[in-house]
C-alpha cells in the first residue's frame, strides 16, 4: 500500500466561549425550546388556518388514531427495512472504497474524477434506469437509498485519509513502521472524524432517498403515506408521518454520536501506542 499524507498542524482545542452548561441544563434549555417550538406552531395554526396547518392536539388526535388502527406502524417498519438496508450496504462500500483511494494514491487520483462526477448527478435521475432494471419494488428502493448514502461516506473517508498527519507518518517510517502499520495506527484513526461526519451525512440522505423511492416506485411505507394525506389534504395524519420520519433521522443520529464517541477513545488509544 502507497501511503502518503501532507503536513498538517496538529489540530487546536478551540476554546469554549460561554458558561459551560449540566446536561440537566441543556435538558431544561431543550424542554424550553420544545414549548416555544409547540406555541409557534399553534399560533401559526390559527393563523393560516387549521385546514393547512392542524393544531398540535389535531396532530396529536390522528398520531392516536392512525398508530392505534396500524397504518403508521406498519408504513414505518416498511420504511426502516428500506432505509437501514440500502444505508448499511452503502457504509459497508463506501468505507472500504475510500479507503483504497486514500491508501492507494494511484487508484485515488484515477477515480476521483469518476466519484465526483457522480456525486454531482441528482439521484432521481437514476429512477428510471433502477425501475427498468428492478421494478417497483423491495431492491429497487434499496438502491435508490443506496445511491443517495454512498457518495457523501466515500468522498469523506477519501478526505479523511488524505489529511493524515504527513509529518507523523514520516516519524513512523523512520521509526521502522511498515505500511500497513502506519495505516493502521495513524491514517485510518485520524480518519475517524471523516468517517463519521460521511455517515451522519449519508444517513440524513438516505432517509430523504428513502421518501423518494417510496414516491416513485410502488407507493408504499411512509413516503407512500405522506402521498395519500398530502393528495387528499389530510394534514393531521400527514404530520404525523412527517414527525415519525424527523424520529427516525433523529434516532440515527444519535446512535452516530454515540459511535463517534465509542471510536473516538479507540482513536486515542490508537495515537498513545
Amino acid at each position: 500500500m502507497s501511503i502518503s499524507g501532507g503536513a498538517h498542524p496538529l489540530p487546536q482545542r478551540r476554546p469554549h466561549w460561554g458558561p459551560r452548561l449540566s446536561h440537566v441544563n441543556i435538558n431544561v434549555w431543550r424542554l424550553l425550546a420544545f414549548l416555544i417550538f409547540l406555541v409557534v406552531w399553534w399560533a401559526t395554526a390559527k393563523l393560516v388556518g387549521q385546514n393547512f396547518v392542524p393544531t398540535p392536539w389535531q396532530t396529536w388526535q390522528a398520531a392516536v388514531q392512525t398508530i392505534g388502527d396500524g397504518t403508521v406502524p406498519k408504513a414505518a417498519w416498511a420504511s426502516i427495512q428500506v432505509y437501514i438496508s440500502g444505508f448499511v450496504l452503502a457504509a459497508l462500500f463506501a468505507i472500504p472504497f475510500g479507503l483504497l483511494m486514500g491508501g492507494f494514491r494511484v487508484f485515488g487520483s484515477t477515480m476521483e474524477i469518476y466519484v465526483d462526477a457522480l456525486a454531482a448527478t441528482p439521484r432521481v435521475s437514476f429512477i428510471p434506469l433502477i425501475i427498468v432494471f428492478l421494478g417497483l419494488g423491495y431492491e429497487a428502493k434499496i438502491v435508490v437509498v443506496f445511491l443517495g448514502a454512498v457518495m457523501p461516506i466515500l468522498i469523506n473517508t477519501y478526505a479523511g485519509v488524505l489529511n493524515s498527519d504527513g509529518e507523523l507518518i514520516e516519524m513512523a517510517r523512520s521509526a521502522g513502521a511498515s505500511e500497513s502499520q502506519i495505516f493502521r495506527t495513524i491514517m485510518l484513526p485520524g480518519a475517524l472524524p471523516y468517517i463519521i461526519a460521511g455517515l451522519r451525512v449519508g444517513a440524513s440522505l438516505a432517509l430523504i432517498n428513502t421518501v423518494v423511492a417510496e414516491l416513485y416506485t410502488a407507493v408504499q411505507g411512509l413516503g407512500g403515506l405522506l402521498s395519500i394525506y398530502g393528495n387528499t389534504f389530510r394534514m393531521a395524519p400527514y404530520f404525523v408521518v412527517v414527525f415519525c420520519l424527523s424520529i427516525m433521522g433523529v434516532t440515527v443520529m444519535q446512535s452516530l454520536k454515540v459511535v463517534e464517541r465509542r471510536m473516538a477513545r479507540w482513536r486515542y488509544n490508537s495515537d498513545r501506542s
